[in-house]
């Protein structure tokens, strides 16, 4: 078959954009026919590109990233193994960082959602109505990395369905997308430069199945560390805590996108939905996460179903489905950062206490940051220095510590053991890391 590749040159490519008054409309990703899957994607390797394309993003205050940036898509996989298509948005800054501090980071956004008006591909390009939608908050954070002359690639980690709250398939589309992104970039990225995973809640999720992938799936990337902000440690747990409460929408569309990858799930939610649940999940799988959030608040799942939620979740094939989507059954082979706060409202404490300690049963050296005083929303942008450093510290091999903290507003300058012996070798692909914690 014939892939449709465009090959830009990404030196030279920078400034070559229309007029604002001359971009047309730009359709969403489940309209662009940029985002067609040609009919031969399972011949194609993983991580291939098919094609690419330059964009221009939104501004966001003193931006480092105008006119460098790329979209690809390429050939991934979902959670069962079948071929499929993803897309990523490339950024690059202005000035790379010197030899020895240059490294990609994945970040995966908070996409938390199921229409595709939430993707990044679409939410930060300039043009577009996504007023909604969170990556162009979490871009804030973002920028620290460009500042530090890293390139960022920034992967639609639900696919094409939207299928939020899947097991693996996010790991599979983000480590899918570092391999185009290397790929497509050629000379700026070599085929082993180091890389750093940073992903917040349901981007947090998405980093820990790239990371737990990682190991079988993606063996030859160079991958550093993986910063967690705030995982969805336990997906029953959160879809039961969270419903009836001011976050109530998003358990409804958790179980919204997991209609459209469970047949026994949408299968049950077709005997069980009442005629309203049928309107409201239609409903919020076209809503942004603001909107879910507003328009749900204080709803109660069990008014969408004749029989009460709990039961719904204990019969055989939904309790099958749930222990598939639940976290740290595979091992990570790189150092982990957990950063979640304690009276986080949204991500129950206790399970990412329960999932930091399996990682660390299976000789993951994970770093875990407590913070007392924030809470879901304030901690992604309070963490973003730290998750900066600490990925900053993973190039050079620096050791670390835990830390519960009553807040990482204001903290100081973390400080370092010092190290011994000579010059640190650096470190080779598969090398054990096994038993050492590693600490910002």
């Amino acid at each position: 078959m014939t892939v449709e590749v465009k090959t830009a040159d990404m030196t030279t490519a920078a400034g070559a954009f229309a007029s604002p008054d001359m971009i047309a409309p730009t359709p969403l990703p489940s309209e662009d026919p940029f985002f067609d899957a040609p009919a031969e994607v399972g011949s194609l390797a993983p991580g291939e590109v098919i094609r690419s394309r330059q964009v221009e993003l939104k501004d966001f205050w003193a931006s480092h990233h105008q006119s460098q940036a790329w979209q690809l898509l390429y050939r991934s996989t979902d959670l069962n193994g079948v071929a499929g298509v993803a897309a990523t948005t490339i950024v690059l800054p202005r000035r790379r960082a010197p030899r020895g501090r240059f490294m990609l980071l994945s970040f995966q956004c908070a996409i938390d959602a199921v229409t595709s008006s939430c993707f990044p591909s679409y939410a930060l390009r300039k043009g577009t109505g996504a007023k909604h939608a969170i990556a162009p908050f979490e871009f804030l954070v973002v920028r620290r990395a460009l500042a530090k002359g890293w390139a960022v690639t920034i992967p639609d980690h639900e696919g094409m369905l939207g299928a939020w709250g899947a097991p693996r398939e996010p790991g599979y589309r983000t480590l899918d997308g570092i391999r185009a992104t290397i790929a497509f970039a050629g000379d700026r990225l070599a085929p082993h430069v180091p890389v750093g995973l940073w992903g917040y809640s349901g981007g947090g999720m998405a980093t820990a199945w790239a990371a737990e992938m990682a190991p079988t799936y993606a063996p030859e990337l160079n991958l550093i560390g993986a910063v967690l902000g705030s995982p969805v440690g336990d997906m029953g747990s959160a879809l039961v805590r969270l419903n009836g409460g001011f976050h109530a929408g998003l358990p409804l569309m958790v179980i919204a996108g997991l209609c459209r990858v469970y047949p026994a799930l949408a299968a049950a939610m077709e005997v069980h939905a009442t005629e309203v649940g049928r309107r409201n999940l239609a409903a919020i799988a076209e809503m942004g996460t603001v909107d879910a959030l507003r328009e749900f608040r204080n709803h109660d799942i069990d008014d969408d179903i004749d029989i009460p939620i709990a039961d719904l979740l204990a019969q055989p094939e939904i309790v099958t489905m749930m222990a598939d989507l639940g976290l740290g059954s595979h091992r990570p082979d790189i150092p982990l950062l957990v950063i979640q706060a304690v009276h986080d409202e949204v991500i129950g404490i206790d399970d990412i206490d329960e999932l930091t300690a399996n990682y660390r049963a299976h000789g993951v050296p994970v770093t875990y940051i407590r913070d007392q005083l924030s809470e879901h929303f304030t901690l992604l942008p309070f963490s973003g220095p730290l998750a900066v450093k600490w990925l900053s510290h993973r190039l050079q091999r620096r050791p670390a510590r835990d830390r519960t903290v009553t807040s990482l507003v204001g903290q100081p300058r973390p400080r370092f053991r010092r190290r011994t012996g000579g010059r640190q070798p650096r470190r080779l692909r598969g090398s054990s890391t096994a038993g050492r914690r590693d600490a910002p």
